[in-house]
């Protein structure tokens, strides 16, 4: 059985196909900071210095998330569903132009998830 951390819905997923229009190389990022604190961004990969910090979660329609560590330990537990909503958020992500914004959507990972990711 494959395990995942981290999933699209169509309608983000929509989104983010036209954000990748325009934009070649892109990273979401979860950080915990400022601003709209913890939503997702998505970023040109360039924009973006990842270290040792950051967590990899998985390829979303092939972008790779991260988040930081410390904002992990508070989600680690979860399965992720990253969706949309209209409106403009308070972030540099780029759907933002787009009368958009990304969030989290999450539920708790099962037992048996738990114990795929050495979390039980």
């Amino acid at each position: 059985m494959s395990y995942r951390r981290i999933e699209i819905t169509p309608e983000a997923s929509k989104i983010l196909s036209k954000v990748k229009e325009k934009h070649s190389a892109l990273i979401f990022h979860q950080s915990g900071g400022c601003c709209d604190g913890s939503s997702p961004m998505l970023l040109d990969k360039e924009d973006l210095y990842l270290d040792e910090s950051d967590v990899y979660l998985g390829d979303l329609d092939e972008v790779p998330f991260y988040m930081n560590q410390d904002q992990y330990e508070y989600w680690k537990h979860t399965y992720l569903i990253i969706d949309i909503a209209e409106g403009r958020g308070a972030s540099f992500s780029l759907e933002i132009p787009l009368g958009y914004r990304f969030l989290v959507k999450s539920r708790l990972l099962n037992a048996a998830e738990l114990a795929h990711f050495g979390l039980d």
